[in-house]
Order: structure tokens, then sequence, then C-alpha cells
């Protein structure tokens, strides 16, 4: 059983880590997922406001000291005199993009940077890991996202490439692109995206883990109770609470092969409680069972080798092994059973002449060179158990007449 719950817990404690791991993959994917789609939310966005821009050829604002003429943008319309008050400049796609990339630094939330391998505005400069996405773009990647970590944080890093417009031509031909070239690409910095906690999903999965092996060893623990009870009954007297008779015959086949191959003798000891059907008719079964209670203690106590075995034979009838054991041996203890089962002092009124319970015993042996079974063994201790009952009850009889 114990090797059985082991298994088990092994078995177990592997569903519960392949759970782990399969959960946490899983969140992962979900989590990147769910990143990856919001960076693209807000690349389509970034990408609808410069469309807009392009489509007007530009859009005009103030110039304020935040909004100073864009120096890259090569116009002859670059700025507009309104009046004395007011004058307008023009903000070109990329200058819109750097200036609303820069509102959001400031805000510390969403970072994006218009970048490119050839930038005309030398701050454009992209950095190393927009150097690797725009080259990757070059080589047919259509979009780049993973996460990354920094010395406090992690965040989700997404870039996507810009490609040359009609549009785009005015400010960007001089530069060799042509329509639809890449020219550039736009990074987007998600950050606090962080991966799924993984001190959370092994704390759950360590409770569900320790739950489980708790419901094992509970389950097998009872189990074994269960199993070794089962066992108890099959093997013991559930009265008397000494081997039963499967047991002895188990017990005695073992010793008398162990006997025949070892070469050392064997003996066999049958008693029987004398007149124990008087006894029962005279104080009632309940008595009858206490009766039988008291022998099978006082014979367990009087057998005192380890080796030696004790068991009911069935109704009033017990039986002893006696390994290494001869005629002589068998006698003397069989005659200190008697006197002790006597010495108890178990009134019986009908049993004559002592008015005490009293057994009977039989002896046989068998010794090196003997031609016998373990069938034939007990035979000849049943008979001479039988003769000990002619002459008398209360005494001791050895198969042959020999002691």
């Amino acid at each position: 059983m114990k090797k059985t719950m082991g298994i088990i817990s092994c078995i177990w404690l592997l569903l519960v880590g392949v759970s782990f791991t399969w959960n946490y993959r899983e969140a992962s994917r979900e989590k990147e997922f769910t990143a990856l789609q919001t960076a693209r939310s807000f690349f389509d966005q970034i990408l609808m406001t410069r469309q807009w821009n392009a489509g007007h050829g530009g859009v005009y604002v103030p110039i304020t000291d935040q909004t100073q003429p864009n120096p890259y943008l090569v116009d002859p319309l670059r700025e507009i005199k309104v009046n004395e008050h007011l004058t307008l400049t023009k903000l070109n796609p990329s200058y819109m993009t750097r200036q609303i990339g820069e509102i959001a630094a400031r805000q510390k939330g969403v970072q994006f940077h218009i970048t490119s391998l050839r930038p005309i505005r030398p701050e454009n400069r992209p950095t190393p890991r927009e150097t690797l996405a725009l080259e990757a773009f070059e080589r047919g990647t259509p979009e780049v996202g993973a996460y990354v970590k920094d010395e406090t944080d992690t965040a989700f890093f997404y870039m996507a490439p810009l490609r040359t417009e009609k549009a785009c031509l005015a400010c960007h031909a001089m530069q060799g692109y042509q329509e639809d070239d890449i020219r550039g690409g736009i990074s987007i910095t998600l950050p606090f995206l962080k991966k799924p906690q993984l001190l959370a999903l092994r704390l759950a999965h360590l409770a569900i883990g320790l739950v489980g092996l708790l419901g094992i060893l509970i389950t097998g623990t009872k189990l074994s109770r269960s199993y070794e009870a089962i066992k108890l009954q099959a093997a013991f007297d559930a009265l008397t609470e000494i081997p039963n008779r499967r047991s002895f015959s188990e017990e005695l086949l073992r010793e008398f092969r162990r006997s025949k191959r070892d070469r050392y003798p064997l003996s066999l000891i049958m008693c029987d409680v004398d007149n124990f059907k008087l006894y029962n008719d005279t104080y009632g079964h309940g008595k009858g069972d206490d009766c039988l209670i008291a022998v099978a203690q006082g014979i367990e106590k009087t057998i005192s080798r380890a080796g030696d075995f004790c068991a009911r034979y069935g109704g009033e009838e017990f039986v002893v092994i006696l390994p290494d054991t001869g005629a002589n041996g068998a006698s003397h203890l069989a005659e200190k059973i008697r006197s002790n089962v006597q010495a108890m002092g178990i009134a019986h009124a009908k049993s004559l002449p002592l008015r005490l319970v009293t057994v009977s015993l039989g002896i046989a042996t068998i010794s090196d060179g003997m031609e016998t079974t373990h069938e034939e063994l007990v035979n000849q201790a049943d008979q001479a158990l039988y003769r000990a009952k002619e002459k008398g009850r209360n005494r001791v009889e050895v198969f042959g007449g020999v002691a």
C-alpha cells in the first residue's frame, strides 16, 4: 500500500507540475496577445493621425516656445504670418508624431518613437533594439513584439514599419524613397504589462499539490487500515484473536517444507477442551466463548519461542506447531499447557472428577528420513488426541506411544 501511495503521489505531483507549466505558458501567451493587440491599436491610431495630416498636406499651428518651425522641412510655405501677433508653422506627419510622443513621455504612460535607419532629424536615430527591428522589416518581417526588462520594470515593446505613401513623397522623395518603400518605423512601449505573477501561480499549484497529497495520504491510510483489517479477519480468529485454521494450514506447509529441506524435526500438538458441549449446555454460549478465549490465552502464554505457532483449529480445538522440536520437547510443552489450563480453575460442574475445565492433547512428530506428508502429520496428531480422550481426558498422548 505504501508503494502504491508513493506511485499515486508521484503521478499527482507530475500532473500538478504539468498543470502549472501549461497554465503559466497559456497565461503568458494570453498576456502577450493582449499586449500585442493593445500595441497594434496604438500604432493604428498614430497611423490614422499621420494619414489625416498627410492628406491635408500638413497642418498649421501657432509658433510657440514649444512648437518652433521644423528646420528639416523644406517648404516655401513653412511659415505663414497671419498678423503681427500670430505666425503659423506647418507640422508635417513626422513633426506631429514626435510632438505627440514627447507629450506621452512626459506623462510616463505609453511611449512611442518615430525612427529610421536614415533619419533626416538626428534625434530620430534608432536605438539598438529599434535598429534590429528596422533591419528585420527590410527582410520582410511585418512587426516585432516582445517583453523587455530594464533596471526597474518590465514592459512590452512593439514596432511596426512605416511605408512611403504618395503624400509622403513631397518630403521623402529627395531621400530616394519610392511609394511603398519602408522608410522607418514607430516603436511603442507599453509599461507595466508584466508577465503573469509566477509566485501566485506557484503558490496556487503548491496548495493544490499539498491538498492532493493530503487527500492521497488520508485515503491511502484508510485503505491501508481497511486492508489490514480484512487481512486480519482473513488470518485471525474473530473470537480468540489468535490465528485461524487457514493461517495454520499456510504455516504448517511452510514449516513442513523447511523441515524437509533443513532436516530438522517438526512436532504438532492438537488440543481439545474436554466436555465443552456440556459446558455450553450448562453455562450458556456466552460463557462458552469466554472459556475458549481463556484457553487460547493460556496456550499462547505457555509457548515461549518466537518460532512456535498457536491457532484455533475449529470449535473447541486448538493446534500448536513446534519447529525444530522432537517428541520429548513437544510432550514437555503439551504437559505444561495441560497443567496451566487446569490451574486456571475455570469451574465446570459436568467435567468429572475435577469439576474444572481441562484439555486433552495429542502429539505427532516427523524427523529426518520419515516419509510422510503434512496432512498425515495432522491426522497422526488427531489420532493421538482421540486416544487421550479415550483414556480419560485431561492428558497428553503421543502418536505411536513414544515420548
